[in-house]
């Protein structure tokens, strides 16, 4: 098997998603920030403040790069980190199956509880995810195998779906 790598806004259930996915499968998941977070031994929001984003890019890149080599692994990528030109080659160039969990704002919203540990998601948090959700939102559905639209599925749900695409 390969490797699932899931992507999408804050809130679309990647961590969640992919810790039941991998759970089904009985693979390792990997989850890109917090790899990142023990990495660095500091919470990702402390990384922006402290590093700046640049800092915080290049490290995630990084991880990217090195998460990609892992044989039949859930990856679970954090919202930013399929973004730059550099990490979509790098995604695309490596025989994973690619999965684009789109989510609403209505659904991410009560999800992501906006809170201070969202750095991108700071002054209006409501505002900035729409924004940010908009500029990726082609990128993800550029990269993505497939998409699967999360607002009224459980996770029981997503996970079958995923597992049937790769079955």
């Amino acid at each position: 098997m390969t490797r699932i790598v899931l992507i999408g806004a804050p809130g679309s259930g990647k961590s969640t998603v992919g810790r039941a996915l991998a759970a089904h499968l009985q693979w390792p998941l990997v989850d890109t920030d917090t790899l990142i977070e023990m990495k660095e031994s500091k919470r990702i929001t402390d990384i922006f403040v402290e590093d700046g984003e640049e800092y915080f890019r290049g490290i995630e890149f990084e991880t990217l790069q090195e998460v990609l080599l892992e044989p039949s692994a859930v990856i679970s990528l954090g919202g930013g980190a399929p973004i730059s030109q550099r990490a979509q080659e790098a995604l695309l160039s490596s025989d994973s199956i690619i999965i684009f969990l789109d989510v609403s704002l209505a659904t991410a919203a009560p999800r992501v509880g906006f809170n201070r540990d969202r750095p991108l998601l700071l002054g209006n948090p409501r505002a900035q995810w729409q924004a940010l959700s908009d500029q990726r939102r082609p990128i993800y559905e550029k990269l993505a195998s497939e998409s699967i639209k999360v607002d009224d599925m459980t996770v029981d749900e997503i996970v079958s779906i995923i597992e049937s695409m790769v079955s």
